[in-house]
């Protein structure tokens, strides 16, 4: 009898454990920058969850919310999230923080971006020079960012050459792409400070209000999917707009330099 109680209680243990177990799809851009790293254990040790991060494009982030594989989204593409929201897949969306977009490129900058202040004017002279440029590809907040920054400047990056490199990868991999080739790219400027392999690489351009880059999350919706864990991403939610978040978040940089800034706003 008292081995059966034991079982049980072991059992039940378990299962106990396995309840604080939480799914979040997240972008690479935000696994690339390192702040998972800061925030998981800070998460375990406040909130006892053990979060999983499914690490994707926000598109696919976006279809793992919409089929109830994650219980929430932490994704940084606006229009995408607003459409989530609507079609009843979110919830809500909650901003938590934001960085902005560079472009990168050879240190030589044969396209002379850097001159500009403008970011539709460095994107033409891209074009115009059509040097190597990578882009992501992959239906990513970064892509997405990128195809509105060429539509801006009234290109369309459908029709450009064998000077176009769509890697349909992550930021990491993209940026090694980058890395090999010496090309340009438009990446994160966390993912950049936190990148190892810059090679020729240089930040040619930055500061236009366009690159501005909010990251946001989104709960799925208990009622579409009646398995997903909403009383922990509600949990989490109210952790990551919290006090010691914004400390982590705002505290974490790389060589002196804020990767992240803090503005949780209400839903």
């Amino acid at each position: 009898m008292t081995r059966v109680f034991t079982l049980t209680a072991a059992l039940f243990l378990s299962t106990a454990a396995m309840a604080e177990e939480m799914r979040m799809a997240v972008t690479t851009s935000f696994e690339n920058s390192g702040l998972a790293d800061v925030l998981l254990p800070a998460i375990k040790a406040d909130l006892d969850i053990d979060l999983q991060l499914l690490v994707v494009g926000t598109g696919q982030a976006i279809k793992l919310g919409e089929a109830g594989d994650v219980d929430a989204i932490l994704v940084h593409s606006k229009a995408a999230e607003t459409a989530f929201v609507a079609s009843g897949h979110g919830t809500h969306r909650r901003e938590i923080m934001y960085n902005d977009f560079v472009i990168l490129g050879p240190t030589a900058d044969p396209a002379a971006i850097a001159q500009d202040t403008k970011v539709v004017d460095a994107m033409q002279r891209i074009a115009a020079a059509q040097p190597a440029f990578v882009s992501r590809g992959d239906n990513s907040g970064t892509h997405l960012a990128e195809l509105a920054l060429w539509k801006a400047a009234d290109l369309d990056a459908a029709g450009f050459g064998d000077w176009y490199h769509a890697t349909g990868s992550g930021m990491g991999a993209a940026l090694n792409t980058a890395a090999g080739l010496n090309a340009y790219i438009l990446a994160d400027r966390a993912s950049w400070l936190n990148f190892g392999n810059k090679a020729d690489l240089a930040l040619l351009f930055a500061g236009d209000p366009m690159l501005f880059n909010q990251y946001a999350y989104l709960p799925v919706n208990p009622q579409k999917q009646p398995h997903v864990r909403n009383d922990l991403a509600m949990k989490l939610e109210a952790w990551l707009v919290g006090p010691h978040a914004k400390a982590l978040i705002n505290g974490y940089s790389i060589n002196d330099e804020p990767l992240f800034v803090f503005n949780a706003t209400d839903p």
